[in-house]
């Protein structure tokens, strides 16, 4: 991994800033703005909106972790959502790379937590774009209809400044940890993610695989109107 931002610019197996969709995402969300603080902040909102959380992916397609599959979709996981941020960055001209880290999230569903096991989930993925001279984080993975089902705060994001995920929900209850990082990616490393996933969420790996048609965002709003909040 090189901090330089000359190495993440081409397209890549996941990051493929080269598909003719993902370049007309990318020309359509940007518009006339030429300022790649600006390009970054529309390229954001457009990935965070259009496309739906969706932890419940098969993690042994393909298409769950590229950007083109994303976009195909319109429901990810976090590192494919955050792969196609950064493709469609890389189509109009920003660097950008792929971003890993393990965080703790005490607003997952009783359901989700069931399949997971834990409230740790290792290998979340966001997006970091080069402006003005530097990386900036981007966390476009939760989407603003999910945010309100949940009662999470929708993370903004100014192209300039880190956007990571709230520690706390609107109700001030503890909502994202992140506990450790795992380092900066030119492209997805898609077998890594899935051994340590298939090890450390066996249940959950293989109710993914079974294709079941699970809506976290209706469970998220059931969950939250059981709990009153």
């Amino acid at each position: 991994m090189t901090d330089s931002p000359d190495a993440y610019t081409k397209p890549t197996h996941y990051i493929d800033s080269d598909h003719p969709d993902v370049i007309a995402f990318a020309k359509r969300l940007v518009g006339d703005a030429t300022d790649p603080a600006e390009k970054a902040k529309r390229l954001y909102y457009g990935v965070r909106d259009e496309v739906a959380y969706d932890p419940y992916r098969d993690f042994e397609r393909e298409d769950s972790y590229s950007a083109s599959g994303a976009l195909h979709l319109r429901k990810a996981f976090c590192v494919g959502k955050a792969a196609l941020m950064a493709a469609a960055a890389r189509a109009v001209g920003v660097p950008a790379r792929l971003g890993l880290a393990d965080v703790r999230n005490h607003l997952a569903t009783p359901q989700f937590l069931d399949m997971a096991g834990t409230d740790m989930f290792i290998y979340h993925g966001f997006t970091e774009v080069w402006v003005e001279g530097k990386w900036v984080k981007a966390t476009p993975t939760f989407n603003l209809t999910l945010c309100e089902k949940f009662g999470v705060k929708p993370l903004d994001f100014d192209g300039r400044n880190d956007a990571l995920f709230h520690p706390f929900d609107i109700n001030n209850r503890k909502h994202m940890e992140y506990t450790a990082y795992r380092g900066q990616y030119a492209d997805v490393p898609a077998q890594e993610i899935r051994d340590a996933f298939k090890s450390y969420y066996p249940k959950l790996y293989a109710h993914n695989q079974s294709r079941h048609q699970d809506d976290f965002g209706n469970e998220a709003l059931a969950s939250r109107q059981k709990a009153g909040v």
